[in-house]
């Protein structure tokens, strides 16, 4: 199969991992972790001191943050807290990352596209059509609500299977969880530097490809899937 063919068939899907990667949820995140960590008596974090928690479970973030493990019942209400703040200020502290609207109908073109994100379902739902971008993808999954402790890889399947398992797919994440969850499913990952995550991260997890700017997404993307089809056919 020639790269034309390969970018251009309808069994290749592209995965995008949310917070970071296509919107700008930075100010909203964090302040609603020190907001339920204020809740349950625990100090308040400079922003920037919390912005590597975007992106991995919150059951993670606020195990470390409170020094419980993921599963306690204290970690578990500080979630709740977080998103029922959360809940409010999604809409009014998230914007899309620049140049990403326009990359996504490009995109859009040749290949289905999902959203496979760590945030709770209902939430970024609510996030992409807020940011209008909810009309590009296919798919959008993430945990419901109630559960805890899903991982990357197992939202990628669920992604994977609700598009229909293509025989070819790429993740674009810009978190080391991302490049690690898609790797597990056999799904080749761009890391991108726009968001949390830097090169030094990204490569040392094993990125497929690390780029810095929306508008390589597309070349970036056919490379993988064109290489990706050209081994399967080995």
């Amino acid at each position: 199969m020639g790269q034309d063919e390969v970018v251009k068939t309808s069994d290749a899907a592209v995965l995008f991992d949310l917070d970071g990667v296509l919107v700008d949820s930075r100010l909203a995140i964090t302040t609603c972790i020190n907001a339920a960590l204020a809740e349950h008596d625990f100090p308040s974090y400079e922003r920037d001191l919390l912005e590597r928690f975007i992106g991995p479970p919150l059951a993670l973030a606020f195990a470390e943050l409170t020094g419980r493990e993921p599963d306690s019942r204290l970690v578990a209400s500080c979630v709740t807290a977080y998103r029922r703040h959360y809940a409010t200020a999604l809409a009014r502290d998230t914007v899309a990352v620049s140049g990403i609207a326009s990359v996504l109908a490009d995109l859009g073109r040749n290949w289905r596209l999902a959203v496979a994100t760590s945030k709770a379902l209902v939430y970024a739902e609510s996030v992409l059509e807020a940011v209008e971008l909810r009309r590009h993808f296919a798919v959008v999954c993430g945990p419901g609500l109630g559960v805890q402790g899903e991982s990357k890889a197992e939202t990628i399947a669920s992604a994977l299977a609700a598009l229909g398992n293509p025989a070819h797919a790429v993740m674009v994440g810009d978190r080391s969880f991302d490049v690690i969850g898609a790797h597990e499913r056999g799904v080749p990952a761009i890391g991108v530097t726009w968001g949390i995550g830097d090169h030094h991260e990204l490569q040392s997890c094993g990125a497929d490809a690390v780029i810095d700017v929306p508008d390589q997404l597309p070349e970036s993307v056919a490379h993988l899937l064109a290489k990706s089809a050209t081994h399967q056919g080995d």
